[in-house]
């Protein structure tokens, strides 16, 4: 009988309703898996579901019956690709699931950050508004969108969907070209230029070797209109530190971000020292998360492990 693995079902709600595939078969689930656990827990198994934890090449060396990853995200980053495919390991993903969800979320953040909603809610939570002398007061900037340029890196689906919710609030858009490359072809803009044009900077690409640090010191002194930066992808395309600065100096005037380069994130990440302050929004990586989003990541989740058991495998990477 087929076994399947789940190694770290706590990273969805607790009220989430797991459904099952049809086929015969032996199911173990975990909160959470450490990596001194996951060979153990992965003997004899030869489905694994994960969302987050890591699966090396040192590990699924160590897992002789594993004929399947199940990934419940769309990126890949927490699994050794090569060596997977070398032991001819299946790694399905899920895709377009929260094509509404992210875009929302990223939304949600422009809109916030762009009215200093987060920082006028803390001011009348405060006191201060009642001491006013007049009808209102104007202790933080507020920015109309309409007529200004969101710059997007990624031209995915979820991309995609945050440029149609854009278009709707009269922004102008423009994307990203790989680094690199002076004369990308339409509708790609030069990435030093993209840099220097976008009044907003939203990410949608996946991490790997060619875009981690994608966004450094040397990007952020480019962006001379200070924009808005928003990260709803993975930690670790913006280095960390760099972000810091970038706001403390004010070469960005805003950040959002609900990915993190470790999560959970440790008391010394460097974002944390700033998440206090008005203009810098972290969520703790919900974007996805709405019941709606789940509900499509879950159904094909089980479809992918459905479609391996029945010898014709997809979504593999």
């Amino acid at each position: 009988m087929t076994k399947i693995v789940f190694l770290d079902q706590g990273s969805f709600p607790k009220e989430f309703n797991f459904t099952h595939p049809s086929f015969a078969h032996e199911w173990e689930a975990y909160e959470n898996t450490q990596p001194d656990e996951i060979v153990e827990r992965l003997q004899g198994t030869q489905i694994a579901i994960t969302n987050k934890v890591k699966l090396p090449g040192t590990i699924l060396s160590n897992c002789p019956d594993l004929k399947m990853i199940a990934l419940t995200a769309t990126g890949y980053d927490n699994v050794d690709i090569k060596a997977a495919n070398e032991q001819s390991i299946i790694v399905s993903n899920v895709r377009g699931y929260a094509a509404h969800a992210v875009p929302e979320h990223a939304m949600a953040l422009i809109l916030s950050l762009s009215k200093s909603i987060p920082a006028y809610k803390q001011e009348v939570a405060d006191g201060r508004w009642q001491q006013e002398d007049h009808f209102c007061f104007f202790n933080h900037p507020i920015e109309s969108l309409h007529g200004k340029t969101l710059g997007l890196i990624g031209s995915g689906s979820l991309g995609q969907g945050l440029a149609h919710l854009a278009k709707n609030f009269g922004l102008n858009l423009i994307y990203a070209g790989r680094k690199g490359d002076d004369t990308p072809t339409s509708p790609y803009t030069p990435f030093d230029e993209f840099l220097n044009q976008a009044d907003i900077i939203s990410i949608h690409c996946p991490l790997n070797e060619h875009t981690r640090n994608l966004i450094s010191h040397a990007e952020f002194t480019k962006m001379t209109k200070q924009p808005i930066l928003i990260n709803t992808a993975r930690g670790g395309i913006v280095n960390e530190d760099d972000a810091v600065k970038a706001i403390q100096t004010g070469q960005i005037c805003a950040l959002g971000f609900d990915c993190l380069s470790t999560e959970p994130p440790s008391a010394q990440n460097p974002l944390l020292t700033i998440a206090h302050l008005p203009n810098v929004i972290i969520t703790p990586h919900i974007a996805w998360a709405s019941q709606e989003a789940i509900q499509n990541l879950w159904k094909q989740v089980i479809t992918n492990i459905e479609q391996f058991q029945n010898g014709n495998p997809q979504n593999s990477i």
